[in-house]
């Protein structure tokens, strides 16, 4: 039997903390969740929190940096579902932005992330997403999909505009009804790019 190495106990403590905090901040909120309880739900003591992960807002980051990834790849799910580019892109937009009503997104990336790490637009997650979106935007230019724009600005203004759809939705007093008015704007904004 092979005895684990320093590498392996770390990352079991950081996946073990990330569940704990994942759990604790869905339920109860980041400001709510102590660290003796997350520490002790991870079967871990506070000095394997700040070894990990600096603090319990770098906890946090990681948590939120999960969820976020997940949502993507949900939304990325979506669109692979659909043959044509644009229609798959605007999918994907629509779908991040329901998302928002899912209560563990809603809570730890959508209300608790921006209030406690700032600016989701400059979160790494979002980084990625921007990328892919102006990579697909620089396809439909070269197929004349879209009308001659900067691909780059656009790509900006549509992770924005998702973005900042789902964090409306998360923040309403009454998700469900805003859900459809913000997604069904967000398709028509974005369809102003589409070639006449």
């Amino acid at each position: 039997m092979c005895a684990k190495t320093r590498a392996d106990m770390t990352a079991e403590s950081r996946a073990a903390l990330i569940a704990a905090g994942r759990r604790a901040f869905a339920e109860k909120g980041f400001a709510a969740a102590s660290m003796d309880d997350l520490t002790a739900a991870a079967g871990l003591t506070r000095g394997a929190l700040y070894h990990n992960f600096g603090d319990k807002r770098g906890l946090l980051a990681a948590v939120v940096a999960e969820v976020d990834g997940e949502m993507a790849e949900a939304a990325r799910k979506v669109a692979r579902q659909i043959a044509d580019p644009w229609e798959a892109l605007e999918a994907e937009g629509a779908a991040y932005i329901e998302l928002a009503l899912d209560p563990e997104v809603r809570r730890i990336v959508l209300l608790d992330g921006p209030a406690f790490l700032g600016d989701p637009s400059q979160w790494p997650s979002q980084s990625e997403c921007l990328a892919e979106i102006s990579a697909a935007l620089a396809q439909l230019a070269e197929a004349a999909r879209i009308r001659p724009v900067d691909t780059e600005a656009a790509a900006r203004l549509l992770n924005g505009a998702a973005l900042n759809a789902a964090l409306w939705v998360a923040a309403s007093d009454d998700p469900a009804s805003v859900l459809p008015r913000a997604a069904e704007t967000f398709r028509i904004m974005a369809r102003g790019l589409l070639a006449d």
